[in-house]
């Protein structure tokens, strides 16, 4: 039935599930970031579509504090690990085969966010502290690219249907919002646009199938909806400071997306329609969310220490 929510718990305590991908083994892959008092639980999860956890992977390095995760071209899947600036590879037996550290100095603290498949057969990824949009090949080759803004804290990345990649930029210097979407060629050169509502704070980005890209407004309590020509369209959501934290183009042709705060999990149509839907545990705090092919949609519930599976209908 369409909004129903089935809930997984994870066998390791407080692993605050992050970010989650489909992965090429037909199962769902996702990241521990975290743990109880800042104790990272430091792995990586895996997840069958009938809710059977087959396996929590270590990270080598200890306490990375794994975020974004993506399925690469080579068959493994990639992820970001924020707090020791590196981009690590797994198969999908539950082998960490490499990790790469980003070329910024070591006295710069990077913090990689979110990590996809980019068109050009690499992975890209966002440094939310560097300023960077990064670009790793399969075989662990990394180049940096700055962003034309500086302080913009780059958080969310993915691939556009004009064979570029798309980013948003959550902060700014003094205290300020960056609030803009970028947008990077696989060549490394960049556009910018303005988002209209101040401050919003831009976050999780995907392509819909719609042909454009949208967006979550953490701070605007938004949806927003970006052509690849620029145009910006916003769509509040129903409920007050619902944090907008994650957001998926389901097979039913809509955008799912996670309500941080609202403890819900929200449809939009291309048109803007927009449903929620509660989640069952109070206060999950639910920040990522991933499509399965042809199915139903899974989403990580940070606070709730599950994976969360809700039907399109």
């Amino acid at each position: 039935m369409l909004g129903t929510i089935k809930e997984f718990p994870i066998p390791t305590a407080n692993s605050a599930p992050f970010g989650i991908t489909a992965g090429p083994d037909g199962n769902l892959w996702f990241t521990e970031s975290g743990g109880a008092y800042g104790a990272s639980a430091n792995k990586i999860g895996r997840i069958t579509t009938s809710g059977v956890i087959t396996g929590e992977f270590p990270i080598p390095t200890a306490n990375s504090n794994s975020l974004g995760i993506a399925a690469g071209p080579d068959g493994n899947l990639w992820f970001c690990e924020s707090l020791s600036d590196k981009i690590g590879r797994i198969t999908t037996s539950g082998a960490v085969t490499g990790e790469y550290h980003t070329l910024s100095p070591s006295t710069l603290e990077t913090r990689p966010l979110i990590i996809t498949a980019g068109p050009d057969g690499n992975l890209w990824f966002t440094e939310n502290f560097g300023n960077k949009i990064g670009r790793i090949t399969p075989g662990g080759v990394i180049t940096e690219f700055e962003v034309p803004t500086a302080n913009s804290y780059v958080f969310g990345i993915t691939a556009g249907p004009d064979g570029n990649l798309w980013f948003t930029e959550s902060g700014g210097g003094g205290g300020q919002y960056a609030n803009k979407i970028g947008r990077i060629t696989p060549s490394g050169s960049f556009n910018e646009f303005s988002i209209p509502t101040a401050n919003s704070q831009p976050g999780f980005i995907t392509a819909g199938a719609d042909g454009n890209l949208w967006f979550c407004e953490y701070n605007g309590n938004k949806i927003g909806r970006i052509t690849p020509g620029g145009g910006v369209t916003e769509f509040p959501i129903p409920t007050a400071n619902s944090y907008p934290s994650g957001i998926a183009a389901g097979a039913d042709g809509n955008l799912w997306f996670c309500e941080y705060n609202g403890n819900k999990i929200g449809r939009i149509t291309p048109g803007g329609v927009i449903r929620e839907f509660p989640i069952p545990t109070a206060n999950s705090q639910p920040q990522g969310i991933a499509p399965f092919p042809g199915g139903n949609l899974w989403f990580c519930e940070s606070n709730g220490n599950k994976i969360g599976e809700i039907a399109t209908g």
